[in-house]
């Protein structure tokens, strides 16, 4: 049988692949558990996306692991969210490290838990030099609010005469967002058969290619994440002109 894997085009690669996990309440519910039971076995998911990343060398991935909206669920969710973001820093940092992964954090990081936060920056800190590639993870994370924090910051620059209003362009805008230092998002992936973004990195994915997929986040593979390059390779991203353009250029 040909795998996905063995049929991708590696000068066609994808620059920055985001993924909405979801589907892990349902994913325990059609198996009479209770809802952290699937966040407890999203883990291999998490997993797999990031070795398919790295084995056909993508050099930024951005998991969203814990929205801004996300505080609204019940205190015994978040409470297990938080203890298992914990653990699994802790038992997948050195591996992070080994893969030559750099760690990011992007959203309102000030919101974690003092020891979940301490973990981040310190898994941050340790794979600072890491040239592989870069894992980010959008936690406390929504898109709205990131896009008004930087309205405001350009604001305030504008009232202390310290920016322009004729100054203040796309670049500077992204300037100001989260992600500053990241290409854009080229490829969007959501699990669960769910078809919408959900204060998603919403400036971020302008132009990129969504891919929505029926697959709950727990049953998530690295076959079904190599799938999702194959289709984007096929699609003709125009950027606005027209295929004949393209052609001629």
């Amino acid at each position: 049988m040909t795998l996905a894997k063995d049929q991708i085009n590696l000068e066609n690669i994808p620059q920055h692949v985001a993924i909405i996990m979801d589907g892990n309440g349902r994913w325990a519910k059609s198996r009479g558990e209770e809802r952290t039971f699937g966040h407890k076995n999203a883990i291999d998911a998490v997993r797999n996306a990031i070795n398919a990343c790295n084995e056909i060398n993508i050099p930024y991935l951005t998991l969203y692991t814990f929205s801004s909206e996300n505080w609204n669920r019940p205190d015994k969710e978040v409470n297990t969210l938080m203890n298992l973001l914990s653990e699994t820093l802790l038992l997948e940092a050195e591996e992070i490290h080994n893969k030559g992964l750099r760690m990011h954090v992007i959203g309102d990081v000030d919101l974690l838990p003092d020891l979940v936060r301490d973990q981040l920056y310190s898994l941050a800190e340790i794979t600072k030099d890491n040239k592989k590639g870069n894992l980010i993870l959008a936690l406390s994370y929504g898109s709205q609010k990131e896009m008004l924090k930087a309205v405001k910051e350009i604001s305030q620059k504008v009232k202390d005469g310290k920016l322009e209003v004729e100054d203040i362009t796309e670049k500077c805008f992204e300037n100001h967002l989260y992600t500053k230092n990241f290409p854009p998002v080229d490829l969007l992936i959501r699990t669960s058969g769910e078809v919408r973004i959900s204060n998603f990195l919403l400036w971020q994915i302008a132009y990129a290619e969504l891919q929505f997929l029926d697959v709950l986040w727990p049953d998530f593979t690295k076959e079904h994440f190599f799938q999702c390059i194959l289709d984007y390779q096929i699609k003709e991203r125009r950027y606005g002109k027209t295929s004949e353009q393209l052609r001629i250029n």
